[in-house]
């Protein structure tokens, strides 16, 4: 189905100058507009015409190439023109501005896209990977933005969508054919069916979580007590020298952020104040900080002082990766102390263990050829899906039909919300509005 019957127009290129620069102009008049801005005649489909582009006092603009992409046959599935000219900030702004006058609106950010999206040309999860391979913050993260863009993660969900409606179908003729002699709803076949779908949502789940974090990232909090060497680890980590580091105490009075890769997944590395007691109302500060970069972080570096005799007990937590810095000069004491990495950002030792150690802990499966990105909000979907499975198949146990039917269509709906076949008004509102203008 068409959005809207107007003609939206937007500079694709960065802000700034370059070398080209494009305007992208879509809908029913944009043909019209071209041919009104070039001079040109009839146009050719996918051919790029030469033009110099004038104002309506004829006065030439900027020359370059015109290309038209006739509709359904275009990203949007609407008539869509692209005006390349020379990329000066200037020039594109005199461009834009002229297409305006002649009809156009401006884009909203991420209309391009959603126009294509409401055509059909693609789907909820297409559009998404759009802006992530966009945003991408590693070349992993990009590869998998591409498999999800070329339809990798729809194809897993219309392959968990057709194992549920086969089963719906099942249940639903249970309930309909009540006087056949058989017993459908008991039948192996229909519980075959639940196991084999239950396998692939916990499969498929597997692997969006892991395109979460490829697309997403991780934060990774440096906490521990004052001069236990987190500033240095942290440069360590980064390969800068992001952080000031001193033999005195107390030297990180405030959070220090850097954003790295590691093995292919992006990290936010937070550096904070040392933790420890004390009166001074600014190092407190910092030290409450720390504590909540410490609550919301994905996974926590506690980082102590391996030249000192550590005495704290320590708490294996799911999202805590326990570190002994200084491991150079290890206090005799600590020797025995075992499920800790040991390192020394000063001369480097056990860095790529802990980095291994990171990509460990953040790999939530493996991340391959076959990975691609995703959002926090599959997930959720996924896990709601989950659930009306789940409630689907205990209904089952106790013979009641027509209550596990109604659950196999929640799960079929909350499925749908991944691809967008069924999703509200301010769920795309949301989701385009974080696009660029001009996608």
């Amino acid at each position: 189905m068409t959005v809207s019957a107007d003609t939206i127009a937007a500079i694709a290129t960065p802000a700034g100058s370059g070398g080209v620069g494009i305007i992208r102009i879509s809908g029913t008049e944009a043909t019209t507009i071209a041919q009104a801005i070039s001079g040109l005649g009839d146009l050719k489909p996918r051919f790029a015409h030469f033009a110099h582009f004038k104002n309506t006092h004829q006065q030439t603009i900027d020359s370059g190439l015109l290309l038209y992409f006739a509709a359904p046959a275009s990203f949007t599935g609407e008539d869509v023109i692209e005006l390349q000219g020379h990329g000066g900030h200037v020039v594109m702004h005199m461009l834009l501005n002229e297409v305006l006058a002649l009809g156009a609106r401006m884009a909203r950010p991420g209309e391009f896209s959603e126009r294509a999206f409401h055509n059909d040309k693609i789907d909820l999860v297409q559009a998404e990977a759009i802006a992530d391979v966009i945003s991408s913050g590693s070349e992993q993260a990009v590869l998998a933005a591409q498999r999800s863009l070329q339809g990798a993660f729809s194809a897993h969900i219309n392959e968990l969508l057709g194992l549920l409606i086969e089963t719906r179908v099942w249940v639903e003729s249970a309930i309909d054919f009540p006087e056949e002699e058989i017993d459908f709803l008991s039948d192996q076949h229909l519980r075959d069916q639940l196991s084999q779908l239950n396998e692939a949502m916990r499969d498929t789940l597997r692997k969006t979580q892991s395109g979460v974090v490829l697309s997403q990232g991780i934060s990774i909090a440096i906490v521990g007590k004052p001069n236990a060497g987190k500033s240095s680890l942290l440069n360590c980590l980064t390969e800068e020298d992001t952080a000031i580091i001193s033999e005195v105490a107390g030297t990180t009075r405030d959070v220090v952020k850097e954003d790295v890769v590691i093995a292919g997944i992006p990290v936010r590395l937070i550096d904070t104040a040392g933790i420890h007691e004390t009166d001074n109302p600014i190092e407190q500060q910092g030290i409450d900080r720390a504590l909540k970069m410490k609550e919301s972080a994905d996974l926590v570096l506690h980082v102590m002082d391996g030249s000192q005799a550590i005495t704290e007990t320590l708490k294996q937590e799911a999202n805590t990766l326990h570190i002994i810095n200084k491991c150079d000069v290890l206090h005799p004491a600590n020797q025995s102390l075992n499920g800790i990495i040991r390192v020394s950002a000063k001369t480097q030792t056990g860095i790529e263990e802990l980095r291994q150690a990171i990509t460990d802990h953040t790999r939530l499966g493996v991340l391959n050829e076959t990975t691609f990105t995703a959002r926090t909000r599959h997930v959720e979907q996924l896990k709601l899906t989950q659930h009306h499975i789940d409630q689907a198949e205990q209904q089952l146990a106790h013979n009641q039909g027509e209550l596990s039917a109604e659950e196999l269509r929640l799960a079929q709906h909350a499925l749908n919300e991944i691809t967008g076949d069924f999703s509200s008004d301010d769920l795309l509102g949301e989701i385009f509005s974080s696009f660029c203008i001009g996608k």
